[in-house]
């Protein structure tokens, strides 16, 4: 199989909010809206490009038995400050909080918030992660050469 695209769909009946919550807060731009389904596009080919959708857990693409909201989902965001997004998101913003920031073993700095839907929201930035994680890791995460950026 050869991958085309891929991104996450939120199934929701609140499709105007999460569409303004990822559009303001995390900069994505709506490349296509309806009042079922909104598609969302951050980034460019240089940088890389991230999408993801909206659409209403109601709509008769899904199927009857799977028309809930969305539950059990966490969306990941590496960013290079995750410090500068705390004070953007949390404390600017008053996104509620649902982890305080912390280091983890496993190579990452991060907090956990929240979208209008529910969705965790887990803002990352990687760190060195201990040697016992390194050793787990099947490719290069993290080099000694490398410096991190909390120094």
């Amino acid at each position: 199989m050869k991958l085309q695209g891929f991104y996450p769909v939120i199934m929701t009946d609140e499709i105007a909010e999460s569409a303004e919550f990822y559009t303001r807060l995390f900069g994505f731009e709506i490349v296509f809206e309806a009042d079922w389904y909104v598609s969302l596009k951050q980034g460019d080919q240089e940088q890389g490009t991230y999408e993801m959708a909206i659409l209403s857990k109601d709509h008769p693409t899904v199927p009857s038995a799977f028309q809930k909201p969305v539950q059990g989902l966490i969306l990941n965001f590496e960013v290079e400050d995750v410090d500068a997004e705390y004070q953007r998101l949390i404390i600017h913003e008053k996104l509620q909080l649902h982890q305080e920031m912390r280091d983890e073993e496993f190579g990452q700095r991060h907090f956990i918030t929240s979208d209008p839907n529910g969705v965790l929201i887990d803002m990352i930035k990687i760190i060195p992660p201990s040697p016992t994680f390194l050793e787990q890791y099947n490719e290069e995460v993290w080099s000694p050469n490398q410096v991190d950026s909390r120094e």
